[in-house]
């Protein structure tokens, strides 16, 4: 498929802790295998001719849910990665109209919930008005769409400030749909999800197609499970096994190697009949750790667990400290960080890999005491890609935050806007949102 030449920005997403002790995983739930459809079978915007798209009142759906400090918008790069599509639907003479939701409305509209920041901001963006609609569905949409020119652009207001927006009401979504001609899906961060504006307007609006955003996740995500330049190989971490179990699964079938971090380590580390102290450990999951040891060992796969670990006295940046052998975690300490052997060891046994994809921090990297696993991994990742050429991917939010704050988000292949869609999609998951778009 082609993809226009266009910079996809990166989205910090909210950091959960790889190793609190009582703190599940936020945001990231795992990493797995090849979805149900292929990316080549969906159509996206270039497949449409400049007469399917000039003077059409084109329906796109964004994601520029972004985070505000009241009125201001803290990072703006969820608005700023739909401007591609939003830029080229315009210059090929469409109206654009975009939507989106924003946070969690609970009992209709509520002004901190307004999309009219992200209005103006893409508005700046553009170098051109961004009108905001009062609402997203009614006679005064209509009208607003009806009245628009080729090449402008319309933001519609909050989705959910309906309730029958994630319920995908039938009646709303006819209503929703009523104004436009076709449709866009641009949202992966919200693809996983069959709502209104993401699965249901599809059955009103045809061609249903994605925009460049969308088929770029895809491509790397969907191509790197599928087709992936092997030796491949994949780095899952975060707090707990129970919520990683289907990617690991997944990931052994289709990856040469696997690089187990985070507090998941010791529930391995205690399957292994090794002593963890205080250390983050599921004991109803200790067995499912061994059947993934016994899995890897059958199908002749790579596992690496750390080496060494650092320890603390207590869940704190300001705790006690000191390096230990894995297998020599003392009484009362816990482990919070891989230690510096253990990124020495993660840097050999990735050398020779082409294709890596990372889904959770190695360590607590939060606090500055236990950043250096996580930051280590990266910089390995970046070294890979610069220096040899391998395909990179970091998916989930907490690994697409630590990326970012290593300062090596530039080096790397792709950086993935979506948490639980990326997800789902390398789980193995149908997308809604994207197996309701148009064939090729």
């Amino acid at each position: 498929m082609k993809l226009i030449n266009a910079a996809i920005a990166l989205l910090a997403l909210p950091v959960a802790s790889a190793f609190a002790p009582s703190t599940p995983a936020l945001g990231v739930r795992s990493f797995a295998a090849p979805s149900a459809f292929e990316l080549e079978a969906k159509k996206s915007i270039e497949d449409l001719s400049e007469s399917e798209l000039k003077g059409k009142k084109v329906l796109v759906r964004c994601d520029v849910n972004v985070p505000l400090d009241g009125k201001t918008i803290t990072d703006d790069t969820r608005i700023r990665s739909s401007i591609p599509t939003v830029e080229y639907l315009k210059d090929k003479g469409a109206i654009v109209t975009v939507c989106s939701h924003l946070g969690r409305p609970k009992d209709g509209p509520e002004d901190k919930f307004s999309l009219g920041p992200c209005a103006e901001r893409m508005g700046e963006l553009l170098g051109q008005e961004v009108k905001l609609a009062p609402d997203c569905i009614g006679d005064d949409v209509k009208a607003i769409v009806d009245g628009a020119s080729e090449g402008d652009v319309i933001m519609l207001e909050n989705t959910r400030f309906y309730k029958e927006e994630t319920k995908n009401e039938a009646g709303f979504v006819e209503n929703l749909a009523a104004p436009f001609d076709l449709f866009v899906n641009d949202a992966f961060g919200t693809a996983h999800r069959a709502h209104a504006s993401t699965e249901g307007v599809t059955k009103f609006l045809q061609p249903s197609v994605s925009g460049f955003l969308l088929a770029k996740e895809l491509e790397y995500l969907d191509g790197a499970i599928t087709a992936g330049e092997k030796p491949m190989a994949a780095i899952v971490g975060g707090s707990k096994v129970s919520s990683k179990i289907t990617v690991l699964n997944a990931l052994l079938d289709k990856c040469d190697k696997i690089i187990i971090g985070g507090g998941m380590v010791f529930t391995f580390l205690k399957a292994k009949g090794l002593g963890v102290g205080t250390s983050l450990v599921e004991e109803d999951f200790v067995d499912t750790a061994k059947e993934v040891l016994e899995k890897a060992e059958k199908l002749g796969k790579q596992i690496l667990l750390p080496s060494d670990i650092i320890v603390a006295d207590k869940f704190d940046a300001e705790a006690n400290t000191q390096v230990v052998a894995a297998d020599a975690i003392p009484d009362g300490w816990m482990g919070l960080d891989n230690g510096p052997d253990a990124t020495a060891e993660q840097k050999e046994f990735l050398s020779d890999c082409k294709t890596v994809i990372m889904n959770g921090p190695m360590g607590v990297f939060e606090m500055k005491a236990f950043e250096k696993g996580t930051f280590g991994i990266v910089d390995i990742l970046a070294d890979l890609t610069k220096e040899k050429g391998a395909t990179t991917i970091i998916g989930g939010g907490d690994s697409v935050a630590a990326t970012e704050l290593s300062g090596r988000a530039g080096d790397m292949s792709h950086i993935s806007t979506g948490g639980g869609a990326s997800l789902e999609l390398l789980e193995g998951k149908v997308l809604p949102g994207v197996a309701a778009l148009n064939d090729k």
